[in-house]
């Protein structure tokens, strides 16, 4: 199983929420429905727009399996609202998401070693990303086995999350 991965653009918002769409189904059979709740990405007006803006002041990148998105993210010059700013260059991951049919296959392990690689080369040297830090912290140590460091914690009203970093 090869995972290609590919600059995306504004046509692959719908394969985009698709994808998140999965996702939230993945979790939600996991026991877990407070990162995303449980309605889907494309059927939340809100969600939508932050997912056309995002892709639009950012680059998505799209992995696929056999031609088929199996996981994106979205590498945009500043993180996301509610999130601490930092006094340097940066390059931040946003909506990451696997899939769920290609879970567990590296797709989200591969994207995040891209996302590093487009840091380094456009000369930038700190690529951060925050998670959901709530279910026992699970995504907080899965960025931490990616090779991400901790940093600071915030809260959006009652979803904690946690700013993590890895120099490039």
């Amino acid at each position: 199983m090869k995972i290609a991965i590919r600059k995306g653009g504004a046509e692959d918002v719908p394969a985009i929420l698709a994808l998140l769409d999965s996702a939230v189904v993945w979790l939600n059979s996991q026991g877990i429905t407070d990162q995303w709740g449980t309605d889907p990405w494309s059927a939340r007006p809100a969600a939508v727009k932050r997912v056309e803006e995002t892709v639009a002041e950012g680059t998505p990148w799209i992995a696929e399996i056999d031609g088929v998105p199996a996981g994106t993210l979205t590498l945009t010059p500043h993180p996301g609202p509610g999130v601490p700013r930092v006094d340097e260059p940066e390059l931040y991951v946003r909506i990451l998401a696997t899939d769920a049919r290609f879970h567990g296959r590296g797709v989200g392990a591969a994207l995040l070693a891209h996302a590093a690689e487009e840091t380094r080369r456009q000369g930038v040297s700190l690529l951060r990303v925050d998670c959901f830090a709530g279910s026992e912290g699970r995504l907080v140590a899965y960025y931490e086995r990616q090779g991400f460091t901790r940093t600071v914690p915030f809260q959006v009203g009652d979803w904690p999350g946690q700013v993590l970093e890895r120099r490039v």
